[in-house]
C-alpha cells in the first residue's frame, strides 16, 4: 500500500483530530469572523467616498453603491481584510485545540517558490483554456482592451491572499482532518461540497456554477493530497481568479471585476456555455476543463506515477 499524503500524516500529528461535528461549524465560524474584516473595508470605502460624518444625511441607495470597492487599491484591501483572518484563526485553533504547528497545514515543503510559481502558471493556463473554448466558438465578444496592467497587478496581491486563505481552510485543514478521521474519499468529497456551499450566497448562482465549484474543490483536493502541500493549489486558485477578473474582465463567481483588466470580454452566447452573469465558472466550458484535470489526476494516481505516491490505491477506488 502506498503511503498516505503528508497532509494527512500532519493532520494526525497533533494532540487530537476533531470529528466532523466540530470541524464543520468551526470552519463556518472562521469564514464568518474573517469576513468581518470586509466590513472594515466597507467603512474604509464609505469614509473615502462619502465621509462617515455625512452618512446620516446620505440616501441608502448612495451608501450601498459606495460600500463596494471601486478602485484597484480598494479591491485589494477588501480582499485582504476579508480573508486575512483565516490565517490568524486557524493558527489559534491549531495552537489551542489540535496542538500542532501552523506549518502542518501544507507549508512544510521546502520548494515553496517553485511550487507556488508552478501553481500560478497552471491556474492561468487552465483559465485561458476555459475562456478560450467559448471565445473561439464566437460566444465571447471583445469589447476593448483597456490594458490596465498597473491596476490589475495591485489587485493581484488581494487575490494572492484570498486564494491562499481559501485553500488553507478547505484543502490545508478541512480536507486532511476529515480524511484522517473518515478516509480520503469522504474527506475529498465533503471538503469540495463545503467549498461550494461557502459560495452559495454569491449573486447570479446557477446549477452549473454549483457543479463547477464542487469540481474545482475536487480538483484542488486531489492535487493537494498528491503534492502533500497546498502551495500549488494556492497558486492555481489565485491565478484563476485574477485571470478571470483582471485579465479577461469577466465576473468572478458572480462579482463584477474591479481595478481594471487587460481585456474586456462580454458573453454573447448561451449562458450554459459562457456562464452568463455569474462569469465563466457558471458555464460548461469550465466544467470540461475541470473534469479533464480531475481525470488526469486520478489517472496519475491510479498508475502510481505521483513522485510522492500520496494516494493509496485502495482509498481512491
Amino acid at each position: 500500500m502506498m503511503q498516505p499524503s503528508e497532509l494527512i500524516v500532519d493532520a494526525r500529528s497533533g494532540k487530537r483530530v476533531p470529528p466532523w461535528w466540530i470541524v464543520l461549524p468551526v470552519a463556518g465560524l472562521i469564514l464568518l469572523l474573517s469576513s468581518l474584516g470586509g466590513v472594515l473595508g466597507a467603512f474604509f470605502n464609505l469614509a473615502r467616498h462619502i465621509g462617515l460624518e455625512n452618512l446620516p444625511n446620505t440616501a441608502p441607495a448612495e451608501i450601498q453603491s459606495q460600500v463596494y470597492p471601486q478602485s484597484a487599491v480598494e479591491q485589494a484591501l477588501w480582499l485582504i481584510s476579508s480573508f486575512a483572518g483565516v490565517y490568524l484563526l486557524l493558527w489559534l485553533w491549531l495552537r489551542l485545540v489540535e496542538k500542532r504547528p501552523f506549518r502542518t497545514l501544507g507549508f512544510r515543503d521546502s520548494r515553496t517558490a517553485a511550487r507556488y510559481g508552478y501553481g500560478l502558471l497552471l491556474g492561468g493556463l487552465m483559465f485561458v483554456l476555459a475562456a478560450g473554448i467559448p471565445w473561439t466558438m464566437g460566444f465571447y465578444r471583445l469589447d476593448g482592451a483597456p490594458l490596465a496592467v498597473a491596476g490589475s497587478l495591485v489587485v493581484l496581491f488581494g487575490w494572492l491572499v484570498q486564494g491562499s486563505a481559501e485553500e488553507l481552510l478547505f484543502r490545508g485543514w478541512l480536507l486532511p482532518v476529515l480524511s484522517a478521521r473518515y478516509g480520503v474519499p469522504l474527506g475529498v468529497s465533503l471538503s469540495a461540497v463545503l467549498f461550494a456551499a461557502a459560495h452559495s450566497l454569491n449573486p447570479h448562482l446557477n446549477v452549473l456554477a454549483i457543479l463547477n465549484l464542487v469540481l474545482f474543490g475536487l480538483f484542488t483536493a486531489l492535487y493537494a493530497l498528491r503534492d502533500g502541500s497546498i502551495w500549488r493549489v494556492a497558486g492555481v486558485h489565485a491565478a484563476w481568479n485574477w485571470m478571470q477578473g483582471n485579465v479577461f474582465g469577466i465576473s468572478v463567481s458572480g462579482m463584477q471585476p474591479v481595478g481594471g483588466s487587460w481585456l474586456r470580454l462580454t458573453e454573447s452566447g448561451p449562458d450554459w456555455l459562457t456562464g452568463g452573469a455569474f462569469g465563466a465558472e457558471g458555464g460548461l466550458a469550465v466544467s470540461l476543463v475541470l473534469v479533464a484535470g480531475i481525470a488526469f489526476l486520478l489517472w496519475q494516481t491510479k498508475r502510481g506515477w505521483s513522485e510522492r505516491s500520496n494516494h493509496p490505491r485502495e482509498e481512491l477506488n
